[in-house]
């Protein structure tokens, strides 16, 4: 059963002024659904603000000690923390260190097994939604507890760049254990888009390898030992598991946080005396390529989120809006890259901008491989009689898409 139209706006900061801004409509039986605009949008208007229904971060990530809220994935390390860590220069002082807006004084732990949030409003609604099932208490750093074997077997299988996580999946579930209206819950995960059986394997291929059938079965196993639930039980089955894997690689949405990144962006709108302002630019240049140095392209707190109304969005090469995450938490900002028509469907892009300008032929191997579509937006219409060749640069970046380049887009904030 498809979750309510009401239900597709229920998780935007304002639910009745999106719904009365766009509409989702069916398109047809390949493109099924997507977003359109029911009033006129200028370009950079925010579109609608949406917060996740479920959403982790990425088990590597956390790893390597991107502090973020467990909750929000608000990042938790101050900008000079933060820059001091991806530089890799402890004595490092940033300028204006009043623009950060991160709170030290206001994280809180979970009492029980000291995971980490940047408020007690996150704590809270963490627990009332999904931590009481997922709690490990004293058994956090016990290798043989199941909910750890669970995480370790994800990180073994789905190594860096990542693009997915196994605790999505794992929140599914704990969500549903805990709520009291269980239906509901599973009504709104029933709206991400479902794939056939052979589609389901070749989305698990890409994110386990060659060896995803035996991948696929042990994480089964080990979700099913760990948070096995009767009312859920077809989530266990090895189609069901299968199925819920398929539409967390499919819809999951990269979400990117960085706590010096927002203090960049205030940076960038101080007013300050032609001077001044050269300094502050160099060095933040200078910042940045001592970070390249030391850590590459990995900055940011990174995750996955389940987001209703913006998994309504088809994908474009030639997108009329694109997602990001100003707030440095799990707040996903829709908003236009150039002025919208009503009725005009609302589009973001799968690809970044470099893949974007591609050739027809490389830009259509990209998706077909990491997304399972044949794109026919406008731009790959005209291109349509164009020669399948692909230049040897694009031969070489194309091998990049399933990582850094795709999670980057993905993540920007």
């Amino acid at each position: 059963m498809a979750a309510p139209l009401d239900d597709m706006f229920s998780r935007c900061v304002d639910p009745g002024k999106t719904s009365n801004c766009v509409e989702v409509r069916f398109i047809d039986n390949v493109k099924g659904k997507g977003l359109f605009a029911k009033k006129p949008f200028k370009k950079g208007d925010t579109i609608f603000i949406e917060q996740p229904l479920v959403c982790a971060q990425f088990l590597w990530n956390a790893l390597y000690k991107y502090r973020a809220c467990d909750y929000c994935l608000r990042s938790l390390e101050t900008a000079e923390e933060n820059a001091r860590r991806l530089c890799g220069l402890s004595g490092l002082s940033l300028p204006h260190p009043e623009l950060c807006k991160v709170r030290p004084e206001l994280h809180q732990a979970c009492p029980h097994c000291q995971v980490m949030y940047c408020s007690s409003e996150c704590k809270r609604a963490a627990w009332e939604q999904y931590h009481q099932v997922l709690c490990l208490g004293p058994s956090r750093e016990d290798p043989d507890h199941p909910i750890n074997k669970l995480q370790d077997a994800w990180r073994n299988a789905h190594y860096p760049p990542e693009t997915s996580s196994i605790m999505l999946m794992a929140r599914m579930v704990a969500v549903v254990k805990q709520a009291q209206d269980k239906g509901r819950w599973q009504r709104l995960f029933s709206h991400f888009c479902s794939r056939a059986a052979n589609e389901q394997e070749e989305i698990a291929h890409k994110l386990l390898g060659e060896k995803f059938q035996g991948q696929l079965a042990l994480l089964r196993n080990l979700l099913t030992t760990a948070l096995y639930d009767d009312y859920l039980s077809q989530w266990f089955t090895p189609e069901g598991f299968r199925s819920l894997f398929a539409l967390v690689g499919t819809n999951g949405q990269g979400i990117g946080t960085s706590s010096l990144s927002q203090w960049v962006h205030a940076c960038d709108a101080l007013e300050l005396p032609h001077q001044q302002r050269e300094q502050l630019d160099a060095f933040i240049d200078q910042l940045y390529k001592d970070i390249d140095k030391e850590t590459g392209d990995f900055l940011n707190c990174e995750g996955s989120g389940l987001y209703l109304l913006q998994s309504s969005c088809n994908h474009s090469c030639v997108p009329n809006a694109e997602a990001s995450f100003p707030d440095n938490n799990f707040l996903l900002h829709l908003s236009t890259l150039n002025d919208i028509r009503p009725g005009e469907e609302i589009c973001i892009s799968y690809l970044d901008c470099c893949q974007r300008d591609r050739s027809h032929h490389s830009r259509h191997k990209i998706l077909r491989e990491n997304y399972l579509f044949v794109c026919s937006c406008q731009k790959c219409m005209s291109q349509m009689d164009d020669a399948d060749v692909t230049s040897e640069d694009e031969d070489e970046g194309e091998g990049e898409t399933e990582g850094d380049d795709m999670e980057d887009e993905m993540t920007d904030v």
